[in-house]
């Protein structure tokens, strides 16, 4: 967010940057709107065509758990990426409205434009990041009609992956700042290289 900021400082020298940028976001949260809502769409089809109203109705009157618990399983996969498809669409009009203040000029020097427009990025990107959560959510809730062994397993695998992949632990900053010192050392031989070769 602070590039954002630097970016906001000049609107109309930055501004095709960060309309392009946004524009890459907005394209994101799109595709994964439109992969959400289409598979809420096949999911309520797949129940409505399977299971019978007056049937299912007495099944569940009767008490058949089977059922029951399988409507369940397809209710927490379709009611997952509804709260994808939501969150990914208040996504797209935050990072939409950011696109329409960050090329005016007026923001220019002004300190309470600038964080007014980088609170609401900031709000596009915790609802893209809610959006995607959901994602992530429904994997062990697909495998949950496989039975609870496979859940089990996609949540361990999950929570292992997510954990690397947010938090900063020491273990995951001493990889961060590992590969840096790879890049850097490898772009320190590369440029002594080359100037050995023009030195000579």
């Amino acid at each position: 967010m602070l590039t954002f900021c630097i970016v906001l400082q000049d609107p109309i020298k930055n501004g095709v940057l960060s309309v392009q940028t946004l524009r890459n976001n907005i394209m994101a949260s799109t595709l994964l709107a439109t992969t959400a809502i289409t598979l809420s769409s096949l999911i309520s089809v797949f129940v409505s065509s399977t299971s019978n109203t007056a049937n299912t109705s007495s099944q569940l009157v009767y008490g058949n758990k089977t059922s029951l618990l399988s409507s369940i399983k397809y209710f927490s996969i379709l009611l997952c990426f509804l709260v994808a498809f939501l969150c990914n669409v208040q996504s797209i009009r935050y990072y939409a409205h950011v696109s329409f203040l960050s090329t005016l000029p007026t923001s220019q020097g002004r300190r309470e434009c600038i964080e007014y427009v980088v609170r609401n990025l900031n709000r596009g990107s915790f609802f893209w990041s809610l959006g995607l959560r959901a994602f992530y959510l429904s994997f062990p809730l697909f495998l949950w009609i496989f039975g609870p062994i496979p859940m089990f397993v996609c949540c361990c695998v999950m929570t292992l992956m997510l954990y690397f992949l947010d938090t900063t632990t020491s273990f995951t900053r001493l990889l961060h700042s590992h590969s840096i010192k790879e890049e850097s050392v490898n772009r320190d031989i590369e440029g002594n290289h080359q100037l050995s070769i023009s030195a000579g």
